[in-house]
């Protein structure tokens, strides 16, 4: 597993080159770690209506300014500069909750297959704000598998899961799929082309919190004409790419 930390972000570009991911530990303090959880339940009981595990599909981040400042936090940038290059724009973020024994699994899929980006010059930061262990269905890679080609999706009927859909899982070699066990305040980056995927959170008591920041190269160009636009992160701004949002007040 390749599982480094912040004074070996030297180390970080060719890990991910090799696996497809790699795990940076104690990225962020366990103080903001613990403002982040209080700032998931907040966002729970501001929405009653939205499943705990649609919640990620919901653009609250867009004019609430918590997203944006836990996200530019110096380090994370940091780390997604290694695979993406100095300049770089948000494409997408929100909670993943997976609440004690009700959520689903996530079946596997590579992320780009669902995204509107040319060139897929994207990577995945994966924040633990609780700790993401087996026992509450963390994520799952298969290393190496950023080498395969995007794949289609498949609907599936046959399996409760989150996203509804997966890819051929006779690609999947499910015998090397390796557990990104993290603790609060640790990042895991993995490649838009990597095959991986979650179990449900079986246990009965603990939360599995995780914050997915979608990060872009500045010269990404979302394709779909309705993606709203982009946050600036660092580095040069390329508005004649993607519409840059205002900040959030």
């Amino acid at each position: 597993m390749s599982t480094l930390t912040l004074p070996q972000l030297d180390q970080v570009a060719p890990a991910y080159e090799r696996d497809g991911y790699v795990i940076v530990r104690n990225v962020v303090s366990c103080e903001l770690m613990r403002e982040a959880e209080q700032h998931v339940h907040a966002t729970i009981a501001r929405h009653p209506g939205v499943a705990f595990d649609k919640l990620h599909q919901m653009p609250f981040y867009r004019e609430d300014p918590f997203y944006l400042r836990l996200i530019r936090q110096p380090q994370l940038l940091d780390i997604a500069a290694q695979s993406l290059g100095p300049n770089l724009a948000l494409f997408a973020t929100g909670y993943i909750i997976k609440s004690p024994g009700s959520s689903m699994a996530v079946l596997w899929h590579q992320d780009g297959s669902y995204w509107p980006l040319e060139p897929m010059e994207v990577c995945t930061l994966w924040l633990a704000i609780t700790e993401s262990k087996v026992f509450n269905g963390c994520m799952r890679v298969i290393p190496g598998t950023q080498h395969l080609d995007l794949q289609a999706l498949k609907e599936r009927k046959d399996k409760e899961s989150l996203l509804g859909t997966s890819m051929d899982e006779s690609l999947v070699d499910k015998s090397k799929a390796v557990d990104l066990e993290l603790d609060p305040g640790d990042v895991s980056m993995h490649h838009p082309n990597v095959i991986h995927g979650s179990n449900a959170n079986q246990s009965p008591t603990h939360w599995r919190l995780n914050l997915v920041i979608r990060v872009i190269a500045s010269s990404t160009k979302i394709t779909d004409p309705n993606w709203p636009g982009v946050f600036h992160l660092r580095g040069q701004r390329r508005p004649d790419v993607n519409r840059y949002l205002p900040e959030p007040a």
